[in-house]
């Protein structure tokens, strides 16, 4: 949470976080704290699972914090996203570029997914390549889904958070720039802690302990050594995570057989696909669901 904040917060007005009702032993409060810019703006929340399943509670939360918002365009960065400062000088660019520009109603991002460590990535079918992470500041525009993305629903109910019928896919333009996405880079219990709590927001209590056990497990990562290797700078905001890195011995485990269900990225029709979309396509996947339109500009 608090790299995601310092790494766009050079750019922005004002940083609006919507905050929820977090555990006793929590202190993301004080990590945002922390940081001591004025510029943040934390809104207190209480989360309703109940009324707001499947991961619809995200978009909820989101909305909450957009609801809140000031200025022409909107910039939407999860807790574990990360924008490199290299960007920003052109993220600028772009919004001044669309700003009386109407048709455009977003600028999409590509995106590294990080995976188990920093030294690898995920480019695979399955994995979104790319996303809608700035929104004018439109009140049709709502999150979306489990707040992945974003959508035009001009007769939001203010609970169907998957809707389609009457919505529309907002019309984007390319941002020129990343979004480092390090969800995937935990040490293996906490991997398999988080999983497991994410788990039963989507699907149960219930079904999270029988997938995920009491804790006691730790997360596979599976073999890294046929991932792609990242051999650029991370970003500034970064260091101080990097440096703690210390969960290597844990990686590249040799199983034979491996009882483990494999990644969505280690499944054979996803690798053959993935090898279609590098090679013969220029990277565009095939069989996506894409939830922008993207207008070239």
């Amino acid at each position: 949470m608090k790299e995601s904040i310092q790494s766009i917060l050079p750019l922005v007005d004002e940083f609006v976080v919507a905050l929820g009702n977090c555990d006793e032993d929590d202190n993301t409060l004080e990590e945002i704290q922390s940081i001591g810019s004025d510029k943040i703006k934390i809104i207190h929340t209480v989360w309703d699972l109940e009324k707001y399943p499947n991961g619809t509670e995200y978009a909820r939360q989101t909305d909450i914090a957009k609801n809140e918002c000031k200025g022409d365009w909107l910039f939407y960065l999860q807790s574990d996203e990360v924008i490199h400062e290299k960007y920003l000088p052109v993220i600028k660019k772009r919004c001044e570029a669309f700003l009386h520009d109407k048709d455009i109603e977003g600028l999409l991002f590509d995106y590294k997914h990080f995976w188990g460590d920093y030294d690898h990535y995920i480019e695979s079918h399955g994995w979104y390549a790319k996303e809608i992470r700035i929104i004018r500041n439109l009140p049709y525009i709502h999150s979306w889904g489990d707040a992945q993305s974003f959508r035009n629903i001009p007769d939001f109910d203010g609970v169907n958070y998957h809707q389609k019928k009457g919505t529309y896919k907002l019309r984007v333009a390319g941002a020129g720039a990343w979004v480092y996405h390090y969800g995937w880079v935990r040490p293996p219990r906490y991997m398999q802690t988080k999983q497991k709590a994410f788990t039963a927001i989507y699907k149960g209590n219930a079904f999270a302990e029988n997938n995920f056990g009491n804790g006691d497990q730790e997360f596979n990562f599976g073999n890294l050594d046929k991932l792609n290797i990242f051999n650029e700078k991370h970003p500034k905001v970064m260091e101080n995570m990097i440096n703690r890195f210390d969960w290597q011995d844990k990686l590249h485990p040799n199983i034979s057989p491996d009882p483990r269900v494999k990644h969505k990225h280690e499944k054979l029709k996803n690798r053959l696909l993935s090898y279609v979309e590098k090679n013969l396509l220029n990277g565009n996947q095939i069989f996506s669901f894409k939830n922008y339109t993207l207008v070239k500009r």
